[in-house]
């Protein structure tokens, strides 16, 4: 599927030009089957301009030196595990660093209470094995066997919510770097080149914990949420912009206003504070997390786009705030409401939004 068609295309091709020109300018070092050098890896990730010309998108928004370690963590033995509370660009880091050092960012664990032991490690053809008996013709590698014969980088997305049994599936690979088939009394072996990322969030912690073992495989790597507004603001504005370019949504450059404001309401209620430090408000339930936000202005600029002018307004917000901010209907709508009273009622330029959310909460 070519990536003009796909709804969303996969790291390596969405930003193979940059993928490219990077790889020609880059005259570093390299470790072992790594199509970048690891200081080409953080530019793919943080972004800047290359001797030809041609302009590094950001990828990720946050300390440099977080990047750094990530990838510095990939060039050695160690497995990499990003952790945050949700909505911290976990997946989007793991997916932009697999694209980047493999190529190949779709040797992906999708992590779930029902993630069996097989995703992890192989599966069987089961018609070639009632037929044949057990064989390497029958074996059906996952995509961490995979990554290890083909000395790429494996993804396991949602590590916590796999249970404990088949999260220790991976101490052997991770410790030994093999990957035992009894069945065939026989192993794979990982080729240099190979490593692991997880991705864990903060929330789900006591879901199933990670055992010490497997812990002490991963250098821990800890994504904050965004410092300031501007930050988060710009990051939103970037992935709101890549999403409508692939939804053909036309773009919104009179949006940052609502984008903005958007922002600002998540930061205050996720933090407990208003911007200014002056007023207490309470936190609802949610996450309100950065991810949501792009969620809602995404929605937003689709509503402004297919039933207003184009012009991403407050009305255009407004219903996806609430749904993001009032998932328990009842203890969330009142610090919803105690907020829209107390905070965005007062706040100088926010009459209009503060009526567009009063006429969609209920």
């Amino acid at each position: 599927m070519s990536v003009d068609t796909a709804l969303r295309p996969h790291a390596e091709a969405a930003f193979a030009h940059e993928l490219k020109a990077l790889a020609a300018a880059d005259d570093r070092p390299r470790p072992a089957r790594w199509n970048l050098s690891p200081w080409a890896v953080a530019t793919y990730l943080l972004g800047g301009a290359l001797p030809d010309g041609t302009v590094v998108t950001p990828k990720y928004v946050g300390p440099r030196r977080i990047v750094e370690v990530a990838v510095s963590t990939l060039a050695t033995d160690r497995a990499l595990l990003l952790l945050g509370v949700p909505g911290t660009a976990k997946t989007w880091v793991s997916e932009h660093l697999a694209a980047a050092v493999s190529g190949d960012s779709t040797l992906l664990v999708q992590g779930t209470a029902g993630t069996p032991e097989e995703a992890v490690r192989y599966g069987w053809n089961y018609a070639r094995l009632l037929t044949d008996g057990p064989s390497r013709e029958a074996l059906v590698p996952g995509p961490v066997m995979r990554a290890m014969a083909e000395g790429r980088i494996a993804r396991v997305e949602e590590l916590t919510r796999i249970p404990a049994d088949v999260q220790d599936t991976l101490i052997t690979i991770l410790s030994e770097k093999t990957l035992p088939i009894p069945e065939l009394a026989a192993e794979t072996q990982a080729v240099r080149g190979f490593n692991l990322i997880a991705t864990a969030n903060d929330r789900d912690r006591g879901v199933n914990d990670l055992s010490s073992a497997l812990r002490r495989r991963f250098n821990t790597v800890v994504l904050p949420l965004p410092a300031t507004v501007e930050e988060e603001v710009d990051i939103v504005s970037r992935r709101v912009g890549q999403l409508g370019r692939s939804l053909e949504l036309p773009a919104a450059p009179e949006g940052v206003d609502e984008i903005r404001r958007v922002v600002t309401v998540f930061r205050e209620l996720r933090g407990g504070v208003t911007a200014d430090g002056r007023t207490k408000v309470k936190s609802p339930s949610g996450t309100l997390s950065t991810a949501e936000a792009i969620s809602v202005v995404t929605n937003g600029l689709a509503l402004a786009a297919h039933f207003g002018d184009g012009v991403l307004r407050a009305g255009d917000v407004a219903a996806g705030i609430l749904g993001a901010v009032v998932r328990d209907p009842a203890a969330d709508r009142v610090v919803w409401l105690e907020y829209l009273e107390t905070v965005v009622r007062e706040r100088e330029g926010w009459k209009d939004f503060y009526r567009a959310c009063r006429e969609v909460t209920p």
